[in-house]
């Protein structure tokens, strides 16, 4: 599995977490974990740039 493979599997557990977290009211938990959902796709992205410029 590829670094970028492995964020972007890592941001599809965020989003889960998020939603879970929403749903039992945690509104600082949401708030965390969106913002390292932010790091973690920008790194999938800048990985996806990394994986495209290699081909």
């Amino acid at each position: 599995m590829s670094r970028g493979e492995e964020l972007k599997e890592l941001a599809a557990d965020l989003l889960r977490a998020i939603e879970r977290a929403r749903r039992v009211g945690l509104p600082t938990t949401v708030y965390l974990l969106a913002m390292a959902l932010v790091e973690v796709r920008e790194a999938a992205d800048a990985a996806d740039g990394e994986d495209d410029g290699a081909a």
